[in-house]
C-alpha cells in the first residue's frame, strides 16, 4: 500500500473510529496532537501533513505540539497524563515501545496508558556518511573505522530511537567501535554529518533524500526489506554481509490516551 494511501486511511480511521455516539458533540474544541520530537523529523512532517487534513475535516483546529527529548520519552509521558477525553493525540514513531525498556522512569506504559488509533505508515532508514570521508560502500566505512577503533563517532535523534538502534545492531554486527552522539532531533542530528562532525548516521530516508541528491551527504545502504523509491543505486543494507539483522523501519501512528471515551 502507497505511503500517501497510508495517511489517508490514518485519517478516516481517526475520524470514523466509533463516533455515531459522540457525532454531535466531538469535537467541540482545538485538538492537540504531541510529536515527542524536534520539527522538521519525518514524525513530524507527517504529523502535521495529517493534522492539516484532520482540521479541515472536523472543523476544529488540530495544533501540533513539539515535546522533544529523553528518546522520545518526555512527549510521551506528557500524553499519558493529559485528560482522556479525545482531545490529546500522540503522534508517534517505535520508540514509543522501546523507551520505557531503556529509560526506567520514562513516565508511560505503552500499553496501559494508549489506545492505538491508527498506523500512518512505515519508512526505512538510510545510511549516510559526509562526502569529503570518501566512503562509497559500507565495506569502506566498516574498514576505516576497524582500522581506527574508537576514532569514529555516530549521531541519533535520542537513545532508544530506531536511527539508534539501527547504528547499534550495525556496530555490533561489523564489530565496529564508535561513539554515540544523541540530539533532540533528526535535523540537528543529520546536519552535523553534513557539516562533517558526524562519521556517519541512519537517517529516515524522507528528509535526507534532497540532501543526497545535492552531494551533501552519501548514502551507502537503506536498511529495508526492499529498494526504497529514490534510493536507487544504493545497496540493500539487510542483504549486505555487513548488516544481516532485522528491519528497523520507523513506524509512525498515532496513540490515543487510554479511557478515552469510545465514541471520540
Amino acid at each position: 500500500m502507497s505511503f500517501p494511501r497510508r495517511l489517508l486511511l490514518g485519517i478516516w480511521a481517526l475520524m470514523f473510529l466509533d463516533l455515531q455516539a459522540g457525532a454531535e458533540t466531538w469535537p467541540a474544541k482545538p485538538l492537540r496532537v504531541i510529536v515527542p520530537i524536534g520539527a522538521g523529523s519525518s514524525v513530524d512532517l507527517v504529523a502535521r501533513i495529517v493534522c492539516e487534513q484532520l482540521s479541515e475535516q472536523l472543523g476544529q483546529p488540530v495544533i501540533v505540539e513539539n515535546r522533544p527529548g529523553a528518546g522520545q520519552t518526555l512527549g510521551a509521558a506528557a500524553a499519558a497524563k493529559a485528560e482522556p477525553d479525545g482531545y490529546t493525540l500522540l503522534v508517534n514513531s517505535s520508540a514509543h515501545t522501546i523507551g520505557p525498556a531503556l529509560y526506567p522512569n520514562a513516565g508511560y506504559r505503552p500499553a496501559g496508558d494508549f489506545i492505538a488509533v491508527a498506523a500512518l505508515g512505515t519508512t526505512p532508514f538510510v545510511l549516510v556518511v559526509p562526502p569529503e570521508r570518501g566512503f562509497r560502500t559500507v565495506v569502506d566505512l566498516v574498514n576505516a573505522a576497524n582500522a581506527r577503533p574508537g576514532a569514529f563517532n555516530y549521531s541519533s535523534p535520542g537513545v532508544g530511537s530506531g536511527s539508534h538502534l539501527s547504528a547499534e545492531r550495525f556496530r555490533q554486527v561489523g564489530r565496529v567501535q564508535a561513539t554515540h552522539v544523541p540530539f533532540k532531533g533528526g535535523v540537528e542530528a543529520m546536519t552535523e554529518v553534513i557539516a562533517g562532525r558526524i562519521d556517519f548516521f541512519f537517517v529516515v530516508l524522507g528528509p535526507a533524500l534532497p540532501h543526497i541528491q545535492e552531494g551533501k551527504l552519501t548514502a551507502l545502504a537503506v536498511n529495508g526489506e526492499q529498494r526504497a523509491a529514490g534510493a536507487a543505486g544504493h545497496s540493500n543494507a539487510r542483504g549486505s554481509w555487513i548488516c544481516r539483522c532485522r528491519q528497523s523501519d520507523l513506524v509512525r501512528s498515532i496513540p490515543g490516551r487510554a479511557n478515552t471515551p469510545r465514541d471520540r
